[in-house]
């Protein structure tokens, strides 16, 4: 509710990145994607942040990455030996991932309505601002994973 009310913050911190990137690792990647996919656009709907048109529909593209790369990396080169290595790589990847999907989707969705994409204030807003949320991110979700895996609740 705070980031709805106050959308500077929602820029900031990313509030919808850490269930989503959870959700690929602790569920699979399958229900990682629809979730991606759908909590952009049902926020949107009830919340009206971010704006449906193209913010949240281009998100969707972007948490659907998040909702899949981080589970399939890290099953892929998370060996017997749990490794932060993986874990961080899968991260990571799925974060340039997603952010290039969610470019991808803008520069097309803002073509429909005539809009030229400007690459210098998609990087200050999705980059830039996001970076601290970024941080939180590569802070909380291994600290998360890393706690159910070592309590045997997800293996």
């Amino acid at each position: 509710m705070l980031t709805g009310q106050l959308p500077v913050i929602g820029k900031i911190l990313l509030p919808m990145h850490i269930p989503i990137l959870l959700c690929s690792l602790i569920c699979d990647w399958k229900y990682g994607a629809v979730i991606g996919f759908i909590l952009p656009i049902s926020r949107s709907f009830l919340f009206s942040v971010p704006v449906m048109y193209p913010t949240a529909i281009a998100v969707a593209f972007e948490m659907t990455v998040y909702g899949i790369i981080p589970c399939v990396l890290y099953k892929k080169y998370n060996t017997k030996k749990k490794s932060i290595g993986s874990l961080y790589f899968s991260l990571v990847t799925a974060m340039i991932s997603g952010r290039i999907v969610r470019c991808f989707a803008e520069i097309i969705l803002l073509g429909l309505q005539g809009k030229s994409f400007v690459a210098e204030a998609f990087f200050t807003g999705v980059i830039l601002n996001g970076f601290p949320g970024i941080i939180i991110q590569l802070i909380i979700v291994p600290i998360v994973v890393i706690s159910l895996e070592q309590s045997k609740i997800l293996k």
